[in-house]
């Protein structure tokens, strides 16, 4: 992790695209993610109606922790009249078998396909 950047470890790139924001999940969201990221994820989740899309692609592992984090998130972003919606949710991925364990699979909007056009506005040291 590069000194005075927390978040480098655990977000990738910030897109925007016709108003939904698209932010990149990576590496390993356990405890120490979860107390990292969450200002992050609160900040992108405290605005009216704001439409999320997290790509967790690049997630390597995840625990309860990392799921809370998912779950306020989505609360979040529900009660103020958002939609939180995740990308790159593969069969035998760690975020499909926590989903799953944790029977949540219904809970979340789960996409397949990518969001077009999406325009770069931070990488993870600017977020």
């Amino acid at each position: 992790m590069a000194e005075g950047h927390p978040y480098q470890e655990f977000f990738g790139h910030l897109r925007e695209a016709g108003g939904t924001l698209v932010l990149e999940l990576r590496g390993e969201w356990d405890i120490l993610a979860a107390s990292v990221a969450v200002g992050r994820l609160d900040a992108l989740t405290g605005g009216r109606r704001t439409d999320l899309v997290l790509d967790v692609r690049e997630v390597t592992f995840m625990d309860c922790a990392g799921l809370g984090l998912l779950c306020r998130a989505r609360h979040r972003t529900r009660e103020r009249g958002g939609r939180l919606r995740l990308t790159g949710v593969e069969d035998g991925g760690w975020v499909a078998r926590l989903l799953r364990m944790a029977a949540l699979t219904e809970e979340f909007e789960i996409v397949t396909e990518g969001i077009a056009g999406a325009t770069c506005l931070a990488d993870c040291v600017a977020v």
